[in-house]
């Protein structure tokens, strides 16, 4: 469960080559917007971009284009959106795996504080824990126990280093007492997926985007990483339910702008949010990705954004992830 170190090497020394160039509509003055997704293409945080982007961009009159940019864990979209214009024109999909890549490195290829905006939160969800369906477990319980009778023999998924579904399983790990090893993959449906064909005995996933996997006899849902159990799987109790008391694990999705942006835009864009997440078919596309909508006025967002840093430092700490 460490960094390895050549990863935020790599995105320190290319950062120049990952910045994109801006399409012919932008460059020519055209209202073209980017909603920037740091995880490669096909994972719950770009399926939820894309619920609200064409509405957002409907209600400021322009037109938003979301774009995954995965690598390092979140870093290289993340630092993409750090060094563009600070003019509200690209924004981040951002989430609590925002601060993560941050607290594991010692130099971290941007400040998750300093260079951003909090523009407007989204709302919340919780995971699920999934295993093999070809393991004898049939619970949290048993998983554990069988985990602690192999030490080492088992796998699990994540969308990448220092993601949330790699971040949430570590610390179920420490809480646990289990040694798994993390094998990460580019998204956390390919991570899913390994898992269905067994090669990977386990991987925890957002809601966003479960229903899939609700109908693959291959895989077995066992646990919900949030407070309260899930109104998509009712049936599922929380981890903390089957026995690892205290375990919570839930994030945030909201939109972050380059610092330096100004108020008024920043004002403008949360504004827009707010109306967009009240529509019917919004809230709609909400539900089905597991997601609670939970709008705030700017100054709101950043209370819970810092006090999100001062949690998933902690949380790092208590998994014991650390970069080499």
């Amino acid at each position: 469960m460490k960094l390895i170190a050549t990863t935020l090497m790599a995105v320190t020394t290319a950062i120049g080559a990952m910045l994109w160039s801006p399409p012919a509509a932008a460059q020519a003055g055209g209202q073209v917007s980017r909603i920037v997704v740091p995880f490669a293409a096909g994972g719950a945080r770009e399926a939820l971009a894309r619920t609200f982007s064409t509405e957002l961009g409907e209600e400021l009159g322009r037109t938003f284009i979301v774009e995954s940019r995965g690598g390092a864990g979140g870093a290289i979209g993340t630092t993409a959106v750090a060094r563009a214009a600070p003019d509200g024109k690209t924004l981040l999909m951002a989430a609590s795996s925002h601060f993560v890549t941050a607290a594991l490195a010692a130099r971290p290829p941007y400040d998750p504080v300093k260079d951003f905006v909090p523009v407007a939160n989204i709302g919340s969800q919780s995971y699920v824990l999934m295993i093999s369906a070809a393991l004898p477990a049939k619970n949290v319980a048993e998983f554990v126990a069988l985990a602690k009778r192999k030490p080492g023999e088992f796998n699990y998924g994540s969308a990448g280093v220092g993601s949330s579904t790699h971040l949430a399983t570590a610390y179920l790990l420490s809480q646990a007492g289990i040694d798994v090893v993390h094998v990460p993959f580019k998204s956390t449906q390919e991570a899913a997926n390994e898992v269905a064909a067994g090669r990977v005995q386990a991987v925890i996933v957002p809601n966003a985007g479960l229903g899939p996997y609700t109908q693959d006899a291959r895989l077995r849902i066992i646990g919900v990483t949030g407070r309260k159990r899930s109104a998509l799987l009712p049936a599922v109790p929380t981890i903390a339910e089957s026995g690892l008391t205290g375990y919570v694990f839930e994030s945030w999705f909201g939109l972050l702008a380059p610092a330096g942006t100004p108020a008024a835009e920043v004002e403008k864009i949360n504004a827009a949010v707010s109306t967009v997440l009240a529509t019917d078919v919004v809230k709609a596309r909400l539900v089905t990705q597991g997601v609670v909508a939970d709008t705030m006025k700017p100054a709101e967002f950043n209370k819970l954004f810092l006090a999100d840093r001062e949690l998933m430092t902690r949380v790092v700490k208590d998994a014991n992830l650390k970069a080499e």
